[in-house]
């Protein structure tokens, strides 16, 4: 390892940058840099790589009036410093100033086959094909290639060209290894890629580097303790700043006395039906728990539209949400806001999310690093169509079907289903297809390709 850094300390480093179909929202886009990370450490036992940040912005879900949300840096919502504990990592505007110029050498267009996934054994597979939709790059009078580029309209590719792929993240490596020489090379539709390890030590390390930032935290943890009476020290929730010193048993946190709920509403009441309850559903729900759990207060985070909201109020007085000032919204910006809720929510002593969400996903990995049991985290609302046993599972939030890991990596049982991971909020069209027809060939497929097949 020593010679290995001596040996890059004399190498110009390589740039790799990526982006993501722009209707994805924030926490499938954490979920992908999870997956870029694998690919860059791949990378880096052959060569000296930097994973250059995307900023934020231009995201759906980031609907607040009057206020910028574009070309922002991941120090709004996360500790720089600790990304860089797990893999090297730089700024888009630091990359910029390194590189010489806003110029990127190399654009690939990942997508799918034209032919699609033909069912029987499953092959990990790139190729550069044509591209089968047209390119979101039109080329300037120079030849240079223009695009949205996170909001950088000075930004110019040199060459764009697309990658046919089927398979996990570190598939790209022989092409970005071998190929191409050149310096910065992006990867645009980057969620077309899936986990190389998912579940496992790799992916927890990265996962568990993807540190709140502190001042979003500090926001977070005073409203815990003022209107939820909640304190790390009373909640067995201490936290580590350096989280490769975080060392926790599943079990040992407590959590503050109050119940935390992720109400998913919006597109979701018309998009998912059948895993989303009423407001009234989710209130009766809700007041159960509150009872069983001998709790008084409960904490929501939800994306309902006002006049929910003020239903929300009436129906459930014990409802406490934090609410900016739009002094507070303009500097936290939405990404922020949701950092903060989800953050509220993984101290809670008991979650309840909503199914397939990725916003209750995300607040299922903090509380497993913060150590809560799981059956106080994997928990979900019926839809207004299932029977009330319905359940959320380790590994799979959704209870669409069983498939588990752990922090440790440590494997757990798997039981597919075709609904397993293809109720996802939207990600590529291809992986959802794919998956659904891979699992119909169940009985094709052995223990070790199908995991394989759901490190997604």
């Amino acid at each position: 390892m020593c010679s290995q850094k001596k040996w890059y300390s004399f190498v110009l480093p390589r740039y790799l940058l990526y982006d993501v179909n722009p209707p994805e929202g924030f926490n499938l886009r954490r979920d992908v840099y999870v997956r870029i990370a694998s690919l860059l450490k791949t990378l880096r036992k052959s060569e000296n790589w930097v994973l250059v940040l995307p900023p934020w912005g231009r995201l759906y879900h980031w609907q607040s009036p009057d206020i910028i949300q574009v070309r922002i840096a991941w120090s709004e919502f996360f500790d720089i410093p600790s990304l860089n504990k797990n893999i090297p990592v730089i700024e888009y505007e630091q990359f910029l100033a390194e590189s010489g110029g806003p110029f990127i050498e190399q654009v690939y267009v990942l997508q799918g086959y034209a032919e699609g996934w033909k069912e029987g054994t499953w092959q990990e597979k790139i190729d550069e094909k044509p591209c089968i939709d047209q390119l979101m790059y039109s080329r300037d009078k120079h030849g240079y290639y223009r695009g949205w580029f996170w909001g950088y309209e000075e930004t110019r590719g040199l060459n764009a060209s697309c990658l046919s792929v089927q398979g996990s993240a570190s598939i790209v490596a022989p092409i970005l290894l071998k190929n191409t020489s050149a310096q910065s090379v992006m990867l645009d539709r980057a969620e077309n890629l899936l986990h190389d390890h998912y579940g496992g030590k790799d992916y927890w390390n990265t996962r568990r580097s993807m540190v709140f930032a502190k001042h979003l935290r500090v926001v977070g943890d005073k409203f815990r303790k003022k209107y939820l009476q909640s304190t790390d020290e009373a909640d067995r929730t201490q936290y580590k700043e350096d989280w490769t010193q975080m060392k926790v048993k599943t079990g040992t946190a407590l959590g503050g006395p109050y119940l935390g709920v992720h109400l998913r509403r919006r597109d979701f009441v018309w998009g998912h039906r059948e895993d989303v309850p009423s407001l009234q559903g989710a209130v009766k729900k809700i007041h159960s728990l509150l009872e069983s759990l001998k709790l008084e207060r409960v904490f929501v985070a939800t994306d309902a539209v006002e006049e929910e909201v003020e239903l929300l109020k009436k129906l459930l007085p014990e409802m406490v949400r934090f609410e900016p000032s739009l002094e507070e919204l303009k500097l936290y910006k939405d990404g922020g806001l949701a950092v903060i809720d989800q953050w509220i929510c993984a101290h809670a002593r008991y979650f309840i999310g909503t199914s397939v969400s990725t916003f209750s996903f995300r607040i299922h990995e903090e509380r497993e690093i913060l150590g809560f049991d799981p059956k106080t985290t994997y928990n979900r609302f019926c839809g207004e169509t299932e029977k009330n046993s319905c359940k959320g599972n380790r590994g799979n939030p959704g209870g669409s079907g069983k498939f588990c890991h752990s922090i440790d990596g440590t494997p757990g049982t798997l039981k597919a289903t075709e609904a397993v991971r293809t109720k996802l909020e939207p990600d590529s069209g291809w992986v959802r297809q794919t998956l659904l027809g891979r699992m119909k060939q169940q009985s094709l497929i052995n223990m070790i390709a199908w995991q394989k097949i759901l490190r997604i």
